[in-house]
């Protein structure tokens, strides 16, 4: 299945032991995300070491390991699509995601429920619901 990924998900992966870590590395999936993701993600490393009990170590490991699993979208591409997205994003930060699901037609995997809600435009599957859907079973 293809999906954008939102950040949320890849800051639960770390901070909670739990199918969603397991699931990123899946081969039912494939999973993109814009060029800042990964910028956001280390953006935040003190506070999600804060949270866990990772390691600087693991939590590099992790992260070039997510680096291999998740696509990146140049936003070359993703740029022609922000204003339609801005136009039905509930959220400002959430546009880019909207975008990116559009420039690749797509689904997010997002627990964000402003974003699954407040809009329709593209659908977003929370953990639970992806876990679901794919058949996931650990």
């Amino acid at each position: 299945m293809k999906l954008v990924i939102d950040a949320n998900i890849l800051f639960a992966s770390l901070i909670k032991d739990s199918l969603t870590a397991e699931l990123l590395l899946s081969d039912k999936l494939n999973l993109f995300a814009p060029e800042f993701l990964f910028d956001e993600f280390l953006k935040y490393e003190d506070y999600i070491l804060k949270k866990t009990n990772r390691s600087k170590e693991d939590f590099k490991r992790f992260l070039t390991i997510l680096r291999e699993e998740i696509e990146i979208i140049p936003q070359s591409i993703i740029t022609p699509f922000i204003e339609k997205a801005d136009k039905f994003s509930p959220d400002e930060k959430d546009t880019v995601y909207l975008a990116c699901a559009l420039a690749i037609d797509s689904k997010i995997w997002s627990n964000d429920k402003k974003l699954k809600e407040d809009q329709k435009e593209i659908k977003v599957l929370n953990t639970e619901e992806l876990i679901q859907e794919v058949g996931f079973i650990k």
